[in-house]
């Protein structure tokens, strides 16, 4: 284990806490569920939780929910997709301790504009040389051979993404997702997952495993608060900024057909 100041939030101080970096990060347990939940109140969506009950949100259209059940077992995150014309209704879930930074990579995506290039699931595995494989189900492996995502079909007609991770101790965690599921939310999942940036976890919350590799920093309670405030901030901006161009931006009138102008009748 390594110690050093992380240099990112300044040196240490009084009242520092000890924290860990944490890599891989799809082996770091599964974190702090706010940084999933208050991106997305940030974003406009609305809370529907019940006190004392599963976390349960609603996009601001109401076609997407998120919930969190610690409760059940397995327990853990489901996102469900209402069927909208041209798209079939899906569903994806993951295992509680799927690292919330690998969670949101799925749900932050949820709040932003579509891309316009074509979505490709393997290409951000494939550039931090994850291993494919194409036979009956086509499964890439990360280098260490501790997760994998694979696109699982049983016979036609029969088909899903199923992703994972295990340790010396097993298999940790899952990631299931309908075929229907929209790809460039797949892919926004599997470039979190592939992502080499190691993950923040508090003193007594760094899974046993000699699998991981860790790095002590020191972390005062105002500067990790300024961290998680500022994806917070992040997210209220964007909010903004979409829902302002949507008040603001010019109408286009419709195009005048000279006939109809002209007191004739446009055909249809």
């Amino acid at each position: 284990m390594k110690k050093q100041q992380w240099t990112g939030w300044g040196p240490g101080a009084p009242h520092a806490e000890q924290h860990y970096l944490v890599e891989p990060r799809y082996l770091a347990g599964g974190g702090d569920i706010r940084h999933v939940s208050e991106f997305l109140r940030a974003s406009g969506w609305k809370d529907k939780s019940k006190p004392g009950g599963p976390l349960v949100f609603d996009s601001p259209d109401k076609s997407i929910r998120v919930g969190y059940d610690p409760f059940t077992q397995p327990g853990g995150w489901t996102i469900s997709g209402k069927a909208t014309p041209g798209r079939e209704a899906w569903h994806a879930a993951f295992t509680r301790q799927v690292p919330v930074e690998i969670v949101a990579g799925f749900t932050d995506a949820l709040t932003l504009p579509r891309s316009a290039h074509a979505p490709n699931v393997w290409a951000p595995l494939q550039e931090q040389r994850w291993q494919t494989e194409q036979g009956q189900h086509f499964t890439a492996m990360s280098p260490d051979g501790g997760a994998w995502l694979q696109f699982h079909q049983s016979k036609p007609g029969e088909a899903h993404w199923w992703a994972g991770a295990r340790n010396e101790h097993g298999r940790i965690w899952d990631a299931n997702f309908t075929a229907s599921t929209p790809m460039h939310l797949v892919q926004a999942f599997s470039t979190a997952l592939a992502d080499p940036q190691q993950v923040m976890r508090p003193r007594g919350n760094v899974p046993p495993s000699t699998h991981i590799r860790t790095t002590s920093v020191s972390v005062r309670p105002d500067q990790l608060s300024a961290w998680q405030q500022a994806r917070v901030t992040a997210a209220r901006a964007t909010t903004w900024a979409r829902n302002s161009w949507a008040t603001t931006r010019p109408r286009r009138q419709a195009p005048t057909n000279p006939y109809t102008a002209a007191g004739g009748r446009a055909r249809r």
